[in-house]
This record gives C-alpha cells, sequence and structure tokens, in this order.
C-alpha cells in the first residue's frame, strides 16, 4: 500500500512554476552568498601587511553580516515550498563566483571581494522580473535588501583601492 502523504500544498497566491522559478533564483542567490561569505571568512582569516588590523576588522563585519543573510535566503526558498541547497556540490554547481585559491595579497583580496559583491548584487537583482511578475513583494524585499548590502560593500572595499 502507498504511503499517504500527510503534507499540504503551498497555497500562498503564486502558481508552483512560478515559486519553482523564484526558488531556483534564489538557490543561486543563496550559492552567491555562501562562496562570498565562505571568501570573506577565509580572507579574515589570512591576511597580512600594513592594513591587517582594520581588513581583519572588516572583513568579519562584512562576513557575520553575509552569515546572517543565508538563512533569510534559504528560508524564503522554504516558504515558497522548495528545498534550499546546501552542500558545497550544489554551491559550486550554481554560484557564479570563482573560488580563489591560495592566499592572495591584501590588496588583490580587496578586488577579489568587490568583484564577488557585485556579482552577488546582479544575481540578485536578474531575479526582478520573475519576482514582480509573480507578485512576490517578500521575495522582493529580499533582494532589494541584499542588492543594497552588496552595492554599499563593493563601493566601500572600491573606495580603499583608490590612490
Amino acid at each position: 500500500m502507498a504511503k499517504k502523504s500527510t503534507s499540504l500544498p503551498v497555497n500562498i497566491g503564486i502558481p508552483d512554476a512560478k515559486r519553482k522559478k523564484i526558488a531556483d533564483g534564489l538557490s543561486r542567490l543563496l550559492a552567491d552568498s555562501y562562496t562570498l561569505y565562505l571568501m570573506t571568512h577565509n580572507f579574515h582569516w589570512n591576511v597580512t601587511g600594513p592594513q591587517f588590523n582594520s581588513l581583519h576588522v572588516m572583513f568579519m563585519d562584512q562576513y557575520t553580516e553575509q552569515w546572517n543573510a543565508l538563512d533569510i535566503i534559504a528560508e524564503r526558498i522554504r516558504a515558497l515550498g522548495f528545498p534550499a541547497p546546501g552542500t558545497y556540490k550544489e554551491f559550486v554547481k550554481l554560484a557564479s563566483i570563482e573560488e580563489v585559491e591560495g592566499v592572495p595579497k591584501a590588496t588583490d583580496m580587496i578586488r577579489h571581494l568587490v568583484l564577488a559583491q557585485e556579482a552577488t548584487a546582479r544575481t540578485a537583482r536578474e531575479l526582478f522580473p520573475i519576482v514582480d511578475d509573480a507578485n512576490d513583494q517578500p521575495t522582493a524585499d529580499v533582494l532589494t535588501e541584499r542588492i543594497d548590502v552588496h552595492e554599499k560593500t563593493a563601493w566601500m572595499l572600491r573606495s580603499l583601492l583608490e590612490e
């Protein structure tokens, strides 16, 4: 005898196909966000040079903010009725950000982080047309917050590269 499902279907006013497209986009955002988190934490651990203290503290602030954002993105995927990706293998497949090998110099760390922050902002922005079409305000709120944080952080990091 087949086991009967006891779960209720998700009925939040967004059709299944649109929820799936949004969840897929959020999964890519989660993968970029996790990759950025890991890069930032790695640089926090390994930064050296004259800017050590200020970069060490700045990177800690950034990875802490990113860590908290991971839960928000993953829980939105779950609220839409889909599983959130949660393995390195899935993140590598979904992310647009390349991992950095080795330990770059401090200035190169900053450059890598600017590019990764901007890539994550682009991933979030690409999802807006689908979210708008589905009239999904909670996801739009998440995207707006993430874009704001990533663009501001990229600007602040880029400022460190100016002479």
